[in-house]
């Protein structure tokens, strides 16, 4: 399962602030994300920007890789909730999460940095961007993994760019 997400708004609060505010604050919010993949032991693969893409069942396969994943967003929700407490803001994450077959590693021979690739990854990444602030969006094959643990809203048909329309559900919860 693998599962992307960014900030809303990015853009104007970089423009808010300075540099390196920025980087001090999505370095706040991004140490305590990297404590969470520890404790939901998942693998965190990369940050690019305000961006955080995290996978589950990889690089050892676990049969609960979607519901690690779902802990965690629900736990970066509230990660993000203390931090607009401690700091008087509203800043807000979308997320999205797809699960399916992908590749992993590292190519090139330079800068040797482990990855993700394949339609799991694509699909997740539209799910994050098609998303709502504050929500977590889930594709049906991630959703048919969760349901027995977690609750799920409907969203209905989305239309991902490049990939078409899609059923999409909203994590609420762990039942």
């Amino acid at each position: 399962t693998v599962m992307f997400a960014d900030m809303e708004n990015f853009t104007g609060i970089a423009a808010s602030l300075s540099p390196a505010r920025t980087v001090a604050r999505l370095n706040e919010i991004f140490s305590e994300f990297d404590l969470l993949v520890e404790g939901f032991g998942v693998e965190k693969i990369k940050t690019v920007g305000d961006s955080y893409m995290v996978v589950g069942g990889v690089p050892l396969p676990v049969p609960d890789h979607a519901a690690r994943c779902a802990g965690m967003a629900l736990a970066m929700l509230e990660v993000i909730a203390a931090f607009n407490r401690r700091k008087g803001l509203d800043w807000q994450i979308r997320v999205g999460m797809h699960t399916g077959p992908i590749v992993a590693g590292i190519i090139g021979s330079k800068k040797f940095a482990y990855d993700l690739w394949g339609d799991t990854v694509n699909v997740a990444s539209r799910l994050e961007s098609h998303g709502a602030p504050g929500v977590i969006q889930v594709s049906q094959a991630t959703a048919d993994l969760l349901r027995p643990q977690f609750v799920l809203e409907p969203r209905g048909a989305v239309e991902l760019k490049n990939r078409g329309e899609m059923t999409a559900f909203s994590l609420l919860r762990r039942k």
